[in-house]
């Protein structure tokens, strides 16, 4: 079939196809994305790549091996991406995969910042050192795995109470997703960057680690100086006041501030730098 027997219907309907199907694989990606799947899937590219050159080289060994893996690579997926499949049906079921949060939800994650607002406040009054790290697009499985499993709702109390000095939890991270705390005493990649200050301690360093391999929000309360400080995309804002953090945490989660009617947002926005 030539070009011109190609009609407008027909075009169109192999770009909205084309569209689609890069949509499901995109938001499919984002699901599995800063968690183990992303090796496993690694590693079953390496394994096609292998079947190629094996075709091309007409490798017969090789290229049994390799049908050999691959006649056991769908049971083999399924089995090892197993966390993620499970993940992905629940969101599908619930309407959020390929959906933003709805307008009912707004309140909830506006109180959520709230909570998080007074509960730094409260701490840096004291000096009480913390870590709460804010999941966004990318999944922050592999470090939650390293925590403790909290799964309670997000309040100011439990999450001061979690950094209480010399309380089961408070060394390590506190992983928040949504309105949920999912995770505590989680650890941070920390970061091995030359650039940053001296005087920062590991709770920054760790801040600044999962900011470079994650699109995380970390937020961190000093224990020397009680100072709030935020990483985000390898940034590290510093000395940040009540209102300074609350303008960071509605613009990099896309809340509306002040808003209930209108627009839907995404707890999980992309970062605008």
């Amino acid at each position: 079939m030539s070009w011109e027997e190609f009609n407008l219907l027909d075009i169109l309907r192999i770009v909205v196809d084309i569209a689609l199907v890069w949509f499901v694989i995109y938001k499919l990606f984002s699901v599995i994305r800063g968690t183990k799947a992303v090796q496993l899937l690694q590693g079953i590219f390496v394994i096609l790549a292998i079947w190629l050159l094996s075709s091309f080289f007409e490798l017969q060994t090789v290229q049994w091996l390799v049908y050999q893996a691959i006649d056991w690579g769908f049971l083999a997926v399924i089995i090892l991406f197993q966390p993620e499949i499970r993940r992905a049906l629940e969101q599908l079921g619930r309407g959020s995969l390929f959906s933003r949060y709805s307008q009912s939800e707004e309140k909830t994650i506006q109180d959520s910042i709230e909570a998080i607002i007074k509960s730094c406040n409260y701490m840096s009054k004291r000096r009480i050192g913390a870590l709460m790290s804010i999941e966004r697009e990318t999944g922050l499985n592999d470090y939650i795995e390293t925590g403790i499993p909290v799964g309670g709702k997000l309040t100011s109390e439990l999450l001061t109470n979690i950094f209480i000095p010399n309380a089961p939890l408070h060394d390590g991270a506190v992983v928040i997703r949504n309105d949920e705390i999912v995770a505590a005493a989680c650890y941070l990649p920390l970061s091995e960057s030359p650039f940053i200050s001296k005087e920062l301690g590991t709770r920054h360093r760790a801040a600044m680690g999962i900011s470079e391999v994650t699109d995380a929000l970390t937020i961190i309360v000093s224990e020397e100086t009680g100072h709030i400080s935020c990483s985000k995309n390898g940034e590290l804002h510093r000395q940040l006041d009540e209102e300074k953090l609350r303008k960071i945490l509605v613009k990099e989660l896309n809340v509306l501030e002040n808003s209930s009617t209108s627009k839907s947002w995404n707890w999980r926005g992309k970062s605008n730098g």
